[in-house]
This record gives structure tokens, C-alpha cells and sequence, in this order.
């Protein structure tokens, strides 16, 4: 018998949950990372994902779960789920170096009747047209020697509702066999599995998933630009069309779109079609849109600066909330990002509050962190509200900021403060 029923490849914000609720159902859990200092610090008890507590970690090494550099343990795993980053090259197409390389790892150690799930965010086609000759190179066969599944991750960093646990899990199978392998394997520690008839379906269904929040949010991010212009208080409107109890969701605007889903997984989905030979018009409409946000943002700052007879050069601008979410310290593709950019360009007197993230600097410049703050909107020419962290004190925002621009919708407007 193995050693472990599950060796987890990526030890990040997807690979830990999924170790965690693995370890709690009594699998003997083992992690593989090539980070060492990630290693370290979770053989050592401290946590750097926003879900996962040190005293989760704890439990999960009390448990029995470790994280190691050696990639040898994947040899005495029944199953192994790889998690690692898909991100854009800067070209912004599918960069998917790390998965070969995760799958390169496991054909070394493979081993016959092992169950291997990709997890990472990819296109369709990418587990069997990338993963399984690279597995096969191993000489063992998917669907005959070893079993080949898709089940793409669901991880809402910061989500208090729905985890890994309560969170529907959808699973394909390169082959039937392999589906029922791996739809077995989850229902151990998944309270739902989904089963799609194969492995491009479960692709597909997460870039749907993500590319609808994409254009909804493209949607009401350019519709809050020209009701600015035409004198509609769009977030009024959002919220009386959200009183509709069929045929409307509510998507909100915003200074732009963070995280690794959203202004991601939608270029893995064009650049899919785009083989095919045409565009996919509105994923990049919508990217266009959602790219232009952080630009506008800047705008609205000169402007409601301009009408109180300042300048951005010169002015000192606090921005509150430099991550992608509310309530986490997650950065990955924060608008906060090319906010700051455009204001330093703009000779901008910058600092930040965020009480998730210690230290930001932007393409190495080093921004000044706010401690305080009452003092830190009561001394800026203008506040400008990025993330709607449950920490600040939205009326003492109201009350001590000279001017603000909330991004968020959710301080009340008045004479000196404007909503996005």
C-alpha cells in the first residue's frame, strides 16, 4: 500500500484547501512544492494563504500532512492533483510552463493505477492534448495503466459561505473509468461532484464561469462611465433592478478587475477561439472595457481635484484597499496597481492604508504605508477608495476626508464625496 492517498502539486491558494479538507477527511496528505521557503513555513505551522489559519495548519500536521521539496513522494501517492499557476505571458496568452513542468514531475514517479487531476485554470483541450502525452511518456497508458481527470479549482479567496467542502466540485474523466476514479476520489471530502462527460466540458465550464463575470462587470464598468456624464446614479439603479427576483444579477463597477480568475481565465477561453481562426469578441471587448478602468479612476481624481483648484502633481492622494478583494491581503492583479502607476506618473504625493499589506511597492518604487487612518484621509488632498476592507470606518472616511472618490459605492455622496 502507498504511503499517501494524496500528494498535492502547488501548495498555494488553491493546493492548501484542497489539502486541508483532504487531511480532515482522514487522507494521509502529502504537499510538493518547489518554493522552499513555502515548504518551511508550512512544515513550521505559519500560514501565508488568506483561508487557511495557522491553527488549520496546525491540525493539518497534527494530522499527519507535511510539505516537502522531493518530488519522490509522488511515486507513493494513489492520487496526485496538480495546482499550479496558469498565468499570461506578457503577450497575454496561456502561459502554461508551470503545469508542463508539475507534469513532466509526475511521469518521473508515475506509477500504474495512480489517479492524476489537473486543477490549474487552462483551455480546452489542455489535459488531453498537453498533460496526457507528457504522463504517457512515462510508458503507462491513461485509461488503461493510470487514470486521467480535469476538476477545475473553485476557490473564492476570503468567502466565509462556500469552501472547497460546500462548493459543488465538477469532475471529467479522459475515460469513463477515470471519471468514476475521480469523482470517488472527491466525494471523500466534497459534500457535491458534478461529473461532466469529459475533460474539455469541466475546462470549459470554469471559463465560463469566470468569462460571464467578466462581461457582466465590463457591462456596468462602462455604463458607470456614461451615466457619470448623463447625471444617473448607476448604483441606485443597480440596486432597484436587483430588487427583480428573476432574469438579473447584480454586478457591481469598479476601478478595475484583480485576481488570478477574472482578468485571466477569459484570455485562455479567446485564445482557444482565436485558433479556431476568428475573435471572440466579447471576451476582448470586455477586456478592453475592464482594462480602461484604472485610467478612468484617474480621471475622475484629476477632475475632482481640479474642481477644488489643485493639481494631482503636488497633491498628497491616499489610497485606501491596495488588494484584488475586500478582507484578504491577495495582490494578484490588483487594479490598485496601475492606479498608482498613472497617479506617480502624474506627480502624485502617494501613500496607502490597507491593514492586510505590510509593505506595496509599484514596479519597484516603494509606496508609504498609513498607519492611521483618521490621519491619513484627514491630511490627503484626496482619499480615494480602492477596496472596501470590513475594517475601515467608512463614516470616519465621511467625516474627516477633504474629498473622496469611493470606487466601491459605499460611502454616501455629498459635497465632498463622490462616488465612481
Amino acid at each position: 500500500m502507498n504511503k499517501f492517498d494524496l500528494a498535492v502539486i502547488g501548495l498555494g491558494y488553491v493546493g492548501m484547501p484542497l489539502a486541508k479538507e483532504a487531511t480532515a477527511a482522514g487522507l494521509r496528505v502529502v504537499g510538493y512544492d518547489v518554493d522552499p521557503a513555502k515548504v518551511d513555513a508550512l512544515n513550521a505551522g505559519r500560514s501565508y494563504v488568506d483561508d487557511l489559519t495557522d491553527a488549520d495548519l496546525e491540525h493539518m500536521l497534527a494530522g499527519g500532512f507535511s510539505a516537502t521539496l522531493d518530488e519522490s513522494v509522488l511515486a507513493d501517492s494513489d492520487a496526485i492533483v496538480i495546482c499550479v499557476p496558469t498565468p499570461l505571458d506578457e503577450d497575454h496568452r496561456p502561459d502554461l510552463s508551470a503545469v508542463e513542468g508539475a507534469t513532466k514531475v509526475v511521469s518521473r514517479h508515475l506509477t500504474a493505477g495512480t489517479l492524476v487531476v489537473l486543477e490549474s485554470t487552462t483551455w480546452p483541450g489542455t489535459t488531453d492534448e498537453v498533460a496526457r502525452p507528457l504522463l504517457e511518456s512515462s510508458g503507462l497508458v491513461a485509461g488503461q495503466d493510470f487514470h486521467l481527470a480535469f476538476s477545475p479549482e473553485r476557490i473564492d479567496p476570503g468567502n466565509p459561505k462556500f469552501g472547497l467542502r460546500n462548493t459543488p466540485k465538477v469532475v471529467g474523466g479522459y475515460t469513463s473509468a477515470c471519471l468514476d476514479r475521480a469523482a470517488a476520489f472527491y466525494a471523500q471530502f466534497v459534500e457535491q461532484v458534478v461529473s461532466v462527460s469529459g475533460t474539455r466540458e469541466a475546462e470549459m465550464a470554469k471559463l465560463l464561469e469566470n468569462t460571464y463575470r467578466h462581461v457582466n462587470i465590463a457591462l456596468v464598468n462602462e455604463m458607470a462611465i456614461f451615466c457619470d456624464e448623463l447625471g444617473v446614479n448607476l448604483w441606485e439603479a443597480i440596486e432597484a433592478a436587483a430588487t427583480k427576483p428573476f432574469g438579473f444579477q447584480k454586478f457591481l463597477p469598479g476601478p478595475g478587475v484583480g485576481g488570478h480568475c477574472i482578468p485571466v481565465d477569459p484570455s485562455y477561453l479567446s485564445y482557444t477561439v482565436r485558433k479556431l481562426g476568428y475573435p471572440f469578441r466579447f471576451v476582448e471587448l470586455a477586456q478592453e472595457i475592464n482594462e480602461r478602468m484604472p485610467a478612468y479612476v484617474v480621471a475622475r481624481v484629476q477632475r475632482l481635484l481640479n474642481r477644488h483648484r489643485k493639481a494631482v502633481n503636488g497633491s498628497k492622494v491616499v489610497l485606501l484597499g491596495v488588494t484584488y478583494k475586500p478582507d484578504i491581503a491577495d495582490e494578484r492583479e490588483t487594479p490598485a496597481v496601475p492606479v498608482a502607476r498613472a497617479l506617480l506618473e502624474l506627480g502624485a504625493d502617494l501613500a496607502y492604508v490597507d491593514p492586510y499589506v505590510k509593505e506595496w511597492d509599484v514596479d519597484g518604487t516603494g509606496v508609504l504605508r498609513e498607519e492611521n487612518l483618521a490621519e491619513a484621509v484627514a491630511q490627503a488632498d484626496v482619499t480615494l477608495l480602492l477596496q472596501q476592507h470590513a475594517l475601515f470606518d467608512l463614516a470616519l472616511i465621511e467625516e474627516r476626508a477633504k474629498l473622496v472618490l469611493d470606487t466601491r459605492g459605499v460611502l454616501a455622496e455629498g459635497e465632498r464625496v463622490e462616488r465612481l
